[in-house]
């Protein structure tokens, strides 16, 4: 197959070489390392150049520029695509970064990193995510249009602004992607651009032994703007049509009302002589002798390593600069004359930018007095969520279980196109309350889509067991810092007649072992407050709220020997302390189950026994707390500790010791109503009583070991004695 490349009559001869130098800077730098993905860098070149050159509205000089369209790699194994185009505008990146490529320390990691590297939009590396982060960022985009400037026609606004993404076949294969896909048809987002590199080709090779559907008619079916664009020419030869790329993202951009996809046949590692089209070209070095004669046919000294001409390299990053540095300058112009003309929009998008709360944004927190009865944390949740109508930046939803999970802000409007309301919800395309629809997955990569594209602050509900389907864009907003918020409702066996399958049981402490996620679990009505707060001066880190569906007690806070609520913040605090500050066991309990600790305690004051109740909303806030404060909590001295939870023990062992028990959960549920799964899994006071009792029991036993083993150690036992 012979190959012609056709570029646009106002481009030079430089910009052909900067492609084919684009081509062999991949096949180069997967070399040095001895391991990576050449090939999609290499036949994707021209469409990124392309895009990076003539379509983006971005600046190399400013990459995180408010006016600027966002760019996402979803096929992030190709993170050469996205590196190599960053060296040629000018973002920083040098050649030194691409023969640095997936080592130690260098800033082209093996998939793109947000933060680590400047014109980097979102992580991409698991497959599918990229195109769901791309659908959050396009109705942030547009969530903030409605904000700031509503009024103005569409595609006149400063702050109208385009999403870019390439997917390649292992993302539209990835359920996420078409979960995240359908709801950005459903949301009519005219200002995304879906680039599908449709070269038939993964790690196994020819997709078709696993992928055959009609992909752009899946598309189209969706309801998506589809147009391809085929280089192979179906087969009978190969020509990188540029002109008709660029005639297709012409079309995408005046399409408004629907997303658009293009798919765009290509040839995997062209021109590579052997390996092109083939699944070698895909994960793995060419080879010495391929990168050569692929150097070769491009008219390169194949004896060198990334030659990179000077000409080339002044025409990419002056072309760039300039272009980037006039569109901003313009931008500039205009937002100035806006921010003179709607003051007060101006400070709400000067907060929202920098993410901060205004003076007294919690003066509306409610409170709840002591209540036996109580409310039920989700209900807590609700009542939290409506003070924040004069937070504009915090919006979101449910995946369809809005009255489940309590997260709608009444009066507010649902973010909706204009023909999609229905008869209880109605809205239009600036809403505030989020439909995701049965789509965990993709709400979790929305989600972080919409806080990637700048200050507001998204959040989504479902079922804690549903926590499950979305683990993975939780996982990457704590890798990424994104301060997205979960509300996991139905969060123990405590739901019910639903039964094992939808009865949490692991999930708590697999989240916990996410780095850098806030697993917050309140006890009462009032803790349920105090985590919003929290959670909410908070910009670096992903939190989820497990709520409960049944009441649960408010305590008195502040009498009877209750600490204050705010307490809560510390993510651990004595509750309730022992008579007299001394206890002899220590509980430390979570959620729905701190009232049995509370209780236990009762129980256990009339033998004699006297224990403190330690409510633990979220370990990750005590194991930020300092050392002094949590030996305060948890004296070192006091060895019987019982912990309480309806879940694994997983996670406890290490707060309550070689000598502590664990009221716990090591199987799965079962159908009834909450009351009597408690009492039959045996979460009750009773059996906190009696696990005290052991730990107790258990305390003074080592307690006695340890003396004694220390007073062998002085004195010696004479075995002839």
């Amino acid at each position: 197959m012979t190959s012609s490349l056709k570029l646009p009559a106002d481009w030079s001869d430089l910009d052909a070489k900067a492609i084919d130098t684009a081509r062999l800077l991949a096949a180069d730098a997967v070399q040095k390392v001895g391991n990576g993905h050449p090939g999609t860098a290499m036949s994707l070149a021209p469409a990124a150049y392309l895009l990076f050159q003539q379509y983006l509205k971005s600046n190399p000089a400013s990459p995180t520029w408010a006016g600027r369209d966002r760019f996402v790699l979803s096929a992030g194994h190709s993170s050469l695509t996205l590196y190599i185009q960053l060296f040629l505008a000018g973002y920083g990146l040098e050649l030194e970064d691409l023969k640095a490529l997936r080592t130690w320390g260098s800033r082209t990691p093996g998939h793109p990193e947000y933060g680590h590297t400047d014109g980097v939009e979102t992580t991409t590396g698991p497959l599918g995510q990229g195109v769901g982060n791309a659908v959050g960022m396009a109705m942030a985009a547009r969530r903030e249009r409605g904000l700031f400037d509503p009024d103005t026609p569409t595609g006149e606004s400063i702050f109208d602004h385009h999403i870019y993404a390439i997917a390649s076949d292992g993302d539209l294969e990835e359920g996420v992607s078409n979960e995240a896909s359908s709801l950005a048809a459903t949301q009519r987002l005219g200002n995304l651009t879906l680039i599908y590199d449709q070269n038939a080709i993964s790690i196994e090779d020819d997709v078709d032994i696993a992928f055959t559907e009609d992909v752009a008619g899946r598309y189209e079916a969706l309801g998506w703007h589809v147009q391809t664009v085929d280089w192979t020419n179906n087969g009978t030869g190969y020509t990188e049509d540029v002109v008709a790329l660029q005639a297709a993202l012409d079309e995408a951009r005046s399409v408004t009302d629907k997303p658009s996809f293009i798919a765009l046949k290509t040839v995997i590692g062209w021109p590579a002589p052997t390996l092109r089209g083939t699944g070698k070209a895909h994960g793995a070095a060419l080879g010495e002798e391929e990168v050569a004669a692929t150097k070769e046919i491009l008219g390169f000294d194949p004896s060198k390593t990334f030659e990179v001409d000077p000409a080339v390299l002044e025409h990419t990053r002056s072309q760039a600069g300039e272009r980037g540095a006039k569109l901003e300058a313009d931008w500039q112009l205009a937002f100035e004359q806006w921010r003179t003309a709607n003051p007060d929009r101006a400070a709400l998008f000067d907060r929202i930018s920098k993410r901060e709360l205004p003076e007294g944004w919690d003066a509306e927190l409610p409170s709840w007095d002591a209540d036996e009865k109580g409310i039920a944390t989700r209900k807590a949740s609700s009542a939290v969520l409506q003070s924040f109508k004069n937070l504009p930046e915090i919006w979101g939803g449910s995946a369809d279980l809005a009255e489940s999970n309590n997260t709608t802000i009444e009066g507010e409007p649902s973010f909706l196109p204009s023909d999609r309301q229905t008869k209880m919800w109605s809205g239009g395309p600036f809403g505030r309350t989020l439909h995701f629809g049965v789509r965990e997955h993709a709400m979790g990569s929305i989600l972080n889509g919409i806080c990637l594209h700048g200050g507001t602050r998204p959040y989504g509900g479902t079922f804690l067991i549903f926590s499950d389907y979305m683990r993975p864009p939780v996982r990457l907003a704590a890798l990424m810092n994104l301060p997205t918020t979960y509300v996991w409702t139905h969060d123990s066996i405590g739901l019910g007649e639903d039964g094992p399958t939808h009865q949490p049981i692991e999930q708590l402490a697999a989240l916990r072992a996410i780095p850098g996620l806030d697993v917050i679990r309140p006890a009462d009505a009032n803790e349920t407050a105090v985590a919003w707060r929290t959670l909410l001066a908070q910009n670096n880190r992903p939190s989820g709220l497990a709520l409960t569906r049944q009441n649960l007690p408010v305590f008195p806070r502040g009498t009877e020997g209750f600490a204050e609520a705010s307490e809560a913040a510390k993510g651990g605090y004595t509750l309730i302390d022992a008579e007299g500050g001394e206890p002899d066991v220590i509980l430390i309990a979570t959620g729905s189950e701190v009232q049995l600790a509370v209780k236990a305690r009762t129980q256990l004051a009339a033998e004699g026994i006297q224990a403190r109740v330690v409510s633990m909303p979220c370990m990750e806030w005590f194991d930020a707390q300092d050392d002094a404060y949590r030996e305060s909590v948890l004296p070192n001295s006091v060895r019987a500790r019982v912990s309480v939870e309806a879940g694994v023990a997983e996670g406890w062992y290490r707060l309550v010791g070689d000598f502590g028990k664990t009221v716990s959960l090591d199987h799965y549920g079962a159908s009834a109503d909450q009351a009597t799964l408690f009492e039959k899994f045996g979460f009750t006071p009773e059996r906190v009583t009696a696990a005290a009792k052991e730990s107790l029991v258990a305390a003074e036993a080592g307690k006695f070991q340890l003396e004694r083993a220390a007073f062998g150690a002085v004195r010696p036992v004479d075995p002839n004695a």
